[in-house]
């Protein structure tokens, strides 16, 4: 099984061998038939061929484009199906839906892509239609007959998945937004494609015809750059679309390229120069004195050459400094130029020292003018007013009451307290007591027992022996 198809049935549902049957078969009956399962089956390959494109696993390996050829279609065939039978109608339908904006086509010639002028987004306008001639008839009155036009031919050549280009597009957008200066929008094609081969995973870098589709799609559609084949300039973040490329513009972007080229240079020959000296050590210790003589010979003409490159890349990088320092001379001159039109116009609007002073002795008339008339409102007022000493005098009787209701009903709790701490104080006492005379009740009762005892023993010492007594 070849990598695409079992990509597509690891990847794709639409690709479950349960419906394997019906994506292979000519379903283009289905469209009078059954007009939802013809699309879904449109819609599958549809989806399919885009994913597996932006895979990279398509035969030629591309991510925006496929092509549709004899061996795009070995790839797709299987044992038990064979080979795709409607895969012409799908290209046929998404090409005409991308270009009417009806349906799910998003896919575009690849020859009419790269051509055409205006956006891909702009609908109606600039669609050739053909009108369809007595063969074209004939064919489809014998198809409605089922008597014959039962071929459905590939299209071959190249479509370009615009929704790859989108996703792709989205990407390389935000990896552009970065650079502010002049010079720094300013890229050759290799550095462009370095900051945005990657969209799709370090593992899936765009190809040349990728980064041409990209680019076509950025500056035409987009319109977040511009492109003239070999210079790439991003517009400013107060531009609405990118400035057309200029002569400066491509001369900084080739002085850019020269000097990483210089840098990939001096670092080759860096590495070239230990490689000579090892070997010259190596062979010196063989005793083999040619080799030796050869590889210091190799090292100093290297070592001559990494002078020389070193002296032009720091001639190209102080020019490059001078370039980037005049062009941000030239942006801070436009801005200074912008910011004087824009001051003289508000100073036209202000119309001069004179008129403002004008302007302030009018402010301050008609301000003291309020404030006279503020202050005969004050003295109406003060006729009819209220005596302030009758007012102290109530809100005083009113404070003095409150004080007092405050007072007791603190003076109420405060008995309350008392009378249970007098309460709970009794009737401690009484416990103590009732404990003092319960021990006072049992020390008696100790005392009564203990002469008890001590009268028992005395009688039991006596003797009632009459000899005893007589004696």
């Amino acid at each position: 099984m070849s990598e695409l198809l079992t990509y597509l049935q690891n990847n794709e549902p639409q690709f479950r061998k349960a419906r394997l049957a019906a994506l292979y078969s000519d379903f283009r009956y289905l469209l009078t038939t059954n007009p939802d399962g013809y699309s879904a089956n449109l819609s599958a390959w549809r989806t399919g061929l885009s994913s597996a494109a932006k895979a990279g696993v398509l035969p030629n390996g591309d991510h925006f484009s496929i092509t549709f050829d004899e061996e795009l279609l070995r790839s797709l065939e299987t044992k038990e199906w064979g080979r795709p039978l409607s895969l012409g109608t799908v290209v046929r339908e998404a090409v005409a839906g991308a270009k009417t904006g009806k349906g799910e086509g998003r896919w575009w010639m690849e020859k009419e892509f790269l051509e055409k002028e205006d956006s891909v987004y702009t609908k109606g306008w600039g669609i050739n239609i053909q009108v369809p001639g007595p063969g074209d008839v004939v064919r489809w009155g014998l198809r409605q007959l089922g008597l014959g036009g039962n071929e459905d031919r590939l299209v071959t050549g190249k479509v370009v998945v615009l929704e790859n280009l989108e996703e792709a597009g989205r990407e390389a957008q935000k990896r552009l937004e970065g650079p502010r200066g002049r010079i720094e929008r300013i890229l050759s094609k290799d550095e462009f494609k370095e900051k945005v081969e990657d969209v799709f995973g370090e593992k899936k870098k765009l190809s040349g015809r990728d980064m041409e589709l990209l680019l076509r799609f950025l500056a035409r559609d987009k319109q977040i750059l511009a492109y003239d084949g070999e210079t790439v300039k991003v517009k400013a973040p107060n531009e609405k679309v990118a400035a057309p490329i200029t002569t400066e513009d491509t001369t900084i972007a080739s002085l850019k390229t020269l000097i990483k080229d210089l840098e990939i240079q001096t670092t080759v020959l860096s590495k070239r120069i230990d490689e000579l000296l090892l070997t010259a050590k190596e062979a010196a210790a063989r005793k083999n004195t040619v080799a030796a003589r050869a590889a210091l010979r190799s090292k100093k003409l290297a070592e001559t050459t990494l002078v020389k490159r070193h002296a032009t890349l720091a001639q190209l990088e102080e020019v490059f400094a001078k370039i980037e320092q005049a062009a941000d001379q030239v942006e801070l001159v436009r801005v200074m130029e912008g910011s004087t039109r824009v001051l003289t116009g508000f100073n036209q609007e202000v119309g001069g020292v004179e008129r403002v002073d004008d302007i302030v002795d009018q402010l301050r008339e008609q301000m003291s003018q309020v404030d006279e008339v503020g202050n005969v409102i004050t003295e109406i007022g003060q006729a009819g007013a209220v005596d302030e000493g009758e007012v102290d005098d109530e809100l005083e009787a009113m404070e003095r009451e409150e004080r007092e209701k405050v007072e007791a009903k603190e003076r109420a709790e405060r008995e309350e307290r008392e009378r249970q701490e007098a309460a709970e104080t009794k009737k401690r006492l009484d416990a103590l007591e009732e404990v003092e005379r319960s021990a006072k009740k049992q020390s008696e009762e100790a005392d009564v027992e203990k002469r008890l005892s001590t009268s028992t023993e005395s009688l039991k010492r006596m003797s009632l022996d009459p000899e005893n007594v007589a004696a």
